[in-house]
C-alpha cells in the first residue's frame, strides 16, 4: 500500500503573509525582512562564503566539475563547463520536522 502526499507550494506572497502573522507585523515590515534576508543570503553565497542558520540548514557555493555532456537534441557529446553553483543542506531539526523518527 503506497501513501501519497499531497505536494504544494507556497509563493513569496504567502509566505510574507506567515510571517506577517507569526511575528505580529505588518506584512510590509514582513516582506522588507523577508527581502534583505534572502538578498544578504545570496550576497554572501556570491562571495563564497557559507550562511549557516542553526536547526534549518546551510547555504553556500561548491565547485561543480567540468564533464562530458550530451546535446538532447543531436545526442552529440559535449563539455559541460566547470562552474560555482548555489547549494543549501538541510540541518538536522529541519529533517526531523519534514520525516519525523518513527518510533521504533
Amino acid at each position: 500500500m503506497s501513501t501519497r502526499l499531497e505536494m504544494s507550494s507556497m509563493n513569496k506572497g504567502e509566505l510574507v503573509d506567515a510571517v506577517a502573522e507569526k511575528a505580529s507585523v505588518t506584512k510590509k515590515q514582513a516582506d522588507a525582512v523577508l527581502t534583505a534576508a534572502l538578498e544578504t543570503i545570496m550576497e554572501a553565497v556570491s562571495d563564497s562564503d557559507k550562511v549557516t542558520l542553526v536547526g534549518f540548514g546551510s547555504f553556500e557555493s561548491r565547485e561543480r566539475k567540468a564533464r562530458e555532456g550530451r546535446n538532447p537534441k543531436t545526442g552529440e557529446k559535449m563539455e559541460i563547463p566547470a562552474t560555482r553553483v548555489p547549494a543549501f543542506s538541510a540541518g538536522k531539526l529541519f529533517k526531523e520536522k519534514v520525516a519525523p523518527k518513527k518510533d521504533e
